[in-house]
C-alpha cells in the first residue's frame, strides 16, 4: 500500500500525539506511585528511629540511676565501716565485688588527695587519678557519662566524713551497656523487617491505587484524543471521583458547544452557499432565455438585463455583508474608539434613511431627551443602528411610522427603534440575531435582505460591550433597545 507524504505526516503527529499522551499518564502513575510511598514509609521509618532512640534513652537513664543508687549505698557503708582508713574490710570489698559481677563494671575508690584506694580490677590502685568528673564529685557535684561508642556509663557518688557533709573520696563506677546495644540490635534487626514488610504492602497498595487513580484520566484522555480525531457521539460518564466527574462534566459541556459550533458553522456555509448560488441561478435562467431565444425583442432584453443587474447588486450585496462579519471578527479587539456625540449620529443617519422611507410613505420620528457624547467607534455603531432603522422601514406597512429615541443615565446610553410593522412571531424571536435567518424568506427576497443586518448589528453592539432586546407581537411592530456604554472599557 502506498502512502502519499501528506498521509504520513498526519499519521506521525497522530503517533507523537499518542505518545505524548502516554508519557504524561505513565509520568503521572509514576509520581503518585512515588508519593504514595513516601507518605506510607516515611513516617513508618520515622516511628522506627524515634523508637530505637526512646528505648536507648530510656534504657540508659534506668541503668544510671540504678548505678547511681547502688553507689549511694555503698558509699554509706563505706562511712560506716571507715573503709578510707582500712581498706582490707572484707564486707565491703565483697560488695564493690559483687557490684563489678553484676553490672560488667568497674569500680575505683578515690581519697581526697584523688589516689586510688581500690580497684576492683587490681589496674590503678596506690595510682593518682586526674578525672573531670571526679573533680566536680569531690566539689559535690555527682556526676553521670554514657559514652555510646565505648558502651560504657559512668558514674561518680561522694564519700563524706561520718557525722559530717565533708567530702573525702569519691567512688567512681564505670559499668557496660552491652546488654543495652544487644537490646538495640534486637529491635533493629526486627524494625528493619518490620519496615521491610511495610513498604512491600505500600509498593502493592501504591501501584494498586495509582492504577485506580489514573484509569478514569486514561479514559478521559482517550475521550479527548477521540474530539481530536473527529467529534465523537458518546460523552464522558467518569464519576470515580469528584475532581474526575467535574472534568468530565466541562468537557462534556466543551464538546457540546464545540457540536454547536460546528453545527452553525455547517449551517452557515450551507446557507452562504443557497445564498450565493440564488442569485447565480437567477442570472444563468435568465442569460440562457435571451441565449435560446432569436430576435429578441428590445423591450424583453432590457427588462431580462435590469434583472440581471439586480440580482448582480443582490450577490454583491451578500458578499459585502460576510465580507462586515469577517472584518468584524477579525478585528473585534480594535475599535477606533472616540468621542462622539450620539444624538448628531443618529440625525445624519435617519437623514441618510429618509429617501428610502419616502418611497413607502413611513414616517420617521426621532426623540431626543438629553444631549449625549459617547466612547464609541462611530463606523461600526453607525452600521448597527442603520440596520434596524432600515429594517423597521423595510418590514412597515405603508403609511407607517418609525420611531427612535435617545436617552442616557449616568452609565449607558439607549438607542431604541420601534415600528408599525408586520411584527416578528415569538417562536422566531430567539434566532432573529442568527446569521441569514429570516422570519419570512419569500417576503425578505422581495424586499431584498441578505439575512445579516441583525447578526452585524449583534456583533457590532457586543464588541462595545452592549446588548440589545427585540420587543415584537406578531403583527403589531417590533422594537429593539440598544444598550452601550458611555464609557469604552477594554477587556
Amino acid at each position: 500500500m502506498c502512502i502519499r507524504s501528506g498521509e504520513w505526516v498526519i499519521i506521525s503527529k497522530v503517533n507523537l500525539r499518542v505518545k505524548f499522551k502516554e508519557k504524561v499518564i505513565k509520568s503521572l502513575r509514576f509520581r503518585l506511585i512515588l508519593i504514595i510511598l513516601c507518605a506510607g514509609v516515611i513516617p513508618c521509618a520515622a516511628s522506627y528511629i524515634g523508637i530505637i532512640k526512646t528505648y536507648e534513652s530510656r534504657a540508659v537513664s534506668l541503668r544510671t540511676a540504678e548505678i547511681q543508687n547502688q553507689c549511694t549505698i555503698l558509699c554509706d557503708q563505706l562511712n560506716t565501716y571507715n573503709y578510707l582508713a582500712d581498706c582490707s574490710s572484707e564486707v565491703i570489698n565483697a560488695s564493690l565485688t559483687q557490684l563489678t559481677n553484676i553490672y560488667s563494671g568497674r569500680v575505683m575508690i578515690v581519697d581526697r588527695n584523688l589516689k586510688v584506694l581500690r580497684d576492683t580490677y587490681d589496674l590503678d590502685g596506690g595510682k593518682t587519678v586526674v578525672s573531670e568528673n571526679v573533680i566536680k564529685c569531690m566539689a559535690g557535684e555527682s556526676t553521670n557519662f554514657y559514652d555510646k561508642r565505648n558502651r560504657y556509663i559512668e558514674v561518680t557518688s561522694p564519700i563524706t566524713e561520718v557525722g559530717s557533709d565533708k567530702i573525702v573520696g569519691v567512688m567512681l563506677a564505670s559499668v557496660s551497656t552491652d546488654s543495652i546495644e544487644d537490646s538495640l540490635r534486637i529491635f533493629r534487626t526486627k524494625g528493619i523487617a518490620i519496615l521491610g514488610m511495610v513498604f512491600a504492602v505500600v509498593a502493592a497498595l501504591s501501584f494498586l491505587l495509582a492504577d485506580r487513580i489514573v484509569l478514569p484520566l486514561k479514559k478521559i484522555a482517550k475521550g479527548i484524543e477521540s474530539v481530536t480525531e473527529g467529534y465523537s457521539t458518546e460523552v464522558l460518564h467518569e464519576n470515580t471521583f469528584v475532581e474526575t466527574w467535574q472534568i468530565s462534566e466541562t468537557f462534556n459541556k466543551m464538546l457540546g458547544r464545540m457540536k454547536l459550533l460546528d453545527d452553525s458553522r455547517e449551517e452557515f456555509v450551507s446557507n452562504v452557499s443557497h445564498e450565493l448560488k440564488t442569485p447565480l441561478a437567477s442570472m444563468k435562467v435568465l442569460a440562457d432565455s435571451l441565449v435560446t431565444q432569436e430576435n429578441v425583442p428590445i423591450e424583453l432584453y432590457e427588462e431580462f438585463m435590469e434583472d440581471i443587474a439586480k440580482e448582480i447588486d443582490r450577490e454583491n450585496d451578500i458578499i459585502n455583508d460576510l465580507l462586515t462579519l469577517v472584518k468584524m471578527d477579525k478585528t473585534a479587539q480594535n475599535l477606533n474608539i472616540s468621542q462622539v456625540n450620539v444624538n448628531e449620529l443618529l440625525e445624519l443617519i435617519l437623514k441618510r434613511l429618509r429617501p428610502i422611507a419616502e418611497k413607502k410613505n413611513v414616517e420617521i420620528i426621532m426623540e431626543s431627551f438629553r444631549p449625549v457624547t459617547a466612547e464609541i467607534d462611530e463606523v461600526k455603531m453607525t452600521l448597527a443602528i442603520s440596520n434596524l432603522v432600515e429594517n423597521a422601514i423595510k418590514y412597515n406597512h405603508d403609511n407607517g411610522w418609525v420611531h427612535v429615541s435617545l436617552n442616557a443615565d449616568h452609565k449607558y446610553f439607549y438607542v431604541k427603534v420601534a415600528d408599525s410593522g408586520i411584527g416578528i412571531p415569538q417562536e422566531d424571536q430567539g434566532h432573529i440575531f442568527e446569521r441569514f435567518y429570516r422570519v419570512d424568506k419569500s417576503h425578505s427576497r422581495e424586499i431584498g435582505g441578505t439575512g445579516l443586518g441583525l447578526a452585524i448589528t449583534r456583533n457590532a453592539v457586543i464588541m462595545h460591550r452592549g446588548s440589545i432586546k427585540v420587543y415584537s407581537e406578531h403583527g403589531e411592530g417590533t422594537t429593539f433597545t440598544v444598550r452601550i456604554p458611555l464609557i469604552y472599557v477594554s477587556a
